[in-house]
């Protein structure tokens, strides 16, 4: 009993695509010295620190690195110049393998990856790239290139966003599930396939097993909740700004629970089922209170519950909330539903003659 009205994919606030922005994926690599200022040798370590003195030292160090491990004859040497416990240390703490190992440490504490430089690179432009083909075209060209980067679910995760910048449902589901089936707790590919499969684009392409759809969406939108729980504190990140992140998140999984829950409701051939609407109104609430910065389509889409509920002064709120903070084309959608429910309204009854 399909009634809802259809708002296209594109014209919508894609909320996917504004939190996917946000999240922290990015690869982990060791600072690219350049060719006049690579790693430092022994004899350089040596000579600043007898010339520049350690403080001095400590920062080239950091910024530089050493092209060699510490062992003890050059622990001797560093002493003969005058080396303290801390400079040895440092100088320690800088040879490549410290270095390696304190990259990846970093990187497990924040989910990024550890990615050689020249696959970081291009890892990189797939991730910036702003036209949606030339995006494509770089992520099947990475996939192609690095077919057993542990980077892949997140290229995927980049094409499928490139595919709902294009509109394209069903490729956003398609890159969606390939990212997930990689890392099944990957938030940003969680997000898009719980979006995209209940989109009228998505389900009229599956009106055989449009059930088992919305199923299998409602399972990525609860398992994004769960990887919401699991997000770690990214360096440098205050808790307040760490706090709004994963309710943005979770308002984006709520919002697609309920239009899951949308779908669901008109399923039946003959009527609508009126608990799965009040647990999609019921979502839509927490989509939009739970977040500093709701989302026109997801009060729109509550409007649409409500006005199937019949409770007509509810829905016509809904709609204006949505015409108040969605963009120009949802408004002219929110503007018709409200005219129309005003004039489907019951008349009010005469007072009651004295």
């Amino acid at each position: 009993m399909k009634i809802k009205s259809v708002i296209l994919l594109g014209p919508a606030l894609l909320l996917a695509s504004a939190l996917f922005a946000q999240l922290p994926t990015g690869p982990a690599t060791a600072p690219t010295p350049s060719v006049a200022q690579g790693p430092m040798n022994e004899k350089e370590v040596i000579t600043e620190l007898k010339k520049d003195g350690a403080a001095q030292l400590a920062k080239d160090l950091g910024a530089r690195g050493v092209d060699f491990e510490m062992n003890p004859d050059i622990e001797k040497r560093l002493r003969k110049a005058k080396a303290t416990d801390d400079v040895v240390k440092a100088v320690t703490a800088a040879g490549p393998k410290e270095r390696a190992a304190a990259i990846k440490t970093e990187a497990a504490a924040t989910g990024a990856m550890v990615l050689p430089p020249e696959e970081a690179a291009e890892f990189k432009a797939v991730e910036t790239e702003l036209d949606p083909d030339k995006a494509i075209a770089l992520a099947e060209a990475y996939i192609q290139k690095y077919p057993k980067s542990t980077a892949l679910t997140y290229i995927y995760a980049f094409e499928g966003n490139a595919y709902e910048n294009k509109n394209d449902a069903a490729k956003i589901v398609e890159y969606a599930e390939k990212s997930i089936a990689l890392k099944p707790d990957n938030l940003m590919s969680l997000l898009e396939a719980a979006y995209a499969i209940p989109q009228p684009q998505y389900t009229r392409l599956h009106g055989s097993d449009e059930e088992s759809q919305l199923d299998k969406a409602e399972s990525f939108a609860k398992d994004a909740i769960k990887a919401v729980d699991n997000l770690k504190q990214l360096p440098n990140e205050q808790e307040a700004d760490f706090t709004s992140r994963k309710a943005d998140y979770l308002a984006s999984a709520h919002g697609d629970l309920g239009m899951i829950h949308l779908d669901r409701a008109q399923l039946g051939l003959m009527s609508l089922d009126t608990a799965e609407l009040a647990k999609s109104v019921d979502e839509f609430k927490l989509s939009t209170t739970l977040t500093k910065h709701p989302v026109g389509t997801d009060y729109y889409r509550m409007g649409e519950a409500l006005k199937l509920l019949g409770k007509y002064d509810d829905a016509i709120a809904a709609f204006t909330k949505a015409g108040a903070v969605g963009p120009p084309v949802l408004k002219q959608y929110a503007d018709q539903q409200i005219a129309a429910l005003k004039n489907a309204k019951p008349a009010a009854k005469p007072p009651a003659q004295p």
